[in-house]
């Protein structure tokens, strides 16, 4: 005849397990706020990158017009760094120009906001466009 087993058995294995919890969190949580932080970092980056292609292209428009020059083009870019957010978005941004006769180049750099303290990723977007002329049959 066999006996049940005693309840001990099932106490002390609940015994065991206590604490496995706390150590589990221990473990996933620094993992989780990684690639939080991870995330967080990509979507700066990215929107910083978004903006300054976005004055680039804004700034070639306007300095490949057919009376555009280069101030033209680096007045559009910067002003459309401060339009969307200024150095909340692009820090230390700068815009530099060229046009020769053929095409119109402005590249906007600055540096992206960061989660992690010491690093500013560089943010570095060029756009050119050909210059509008006027030409006759």
């Amino acid at each position: 005849m066999s006996r049940p087993r005693p309840a001990r058995s099932s106490s002390r294995r609940q015994r065991d397990d206590r604490g496995s919890a706390t150590i589990e969190l221990l473990i996933l949580l620094p993992a989780l706020f990684a690639v939080m932080f991870v995330g967080m970092q990509a979507a700066l980056f990215y929107h910083a990158r978004t903006v300054a292609i976005a004055a680039a292209q804004e700034g070639a428009r306007a300095a490949g017009g057919e009376q555009g020059s280069e101030a033209a083009g680096l007045q559009a870019a910067n002003a459309f760094v401060e339009d969307a957010g200024g150095d909340d978005v692009l820090t230390g941004a700068t815009a530099s120009a060229d046009r020769t006769a053929t095409t119109a180049t402005v590249v906007v750099r600055g540096h992206s906001l960061s989660v992690i303290p010491g690093w500013s990723p560089v943010v570095r977007q060029e756009a050119t466009v050909p210059v509008e002329r006027l030409t006759t049959p």
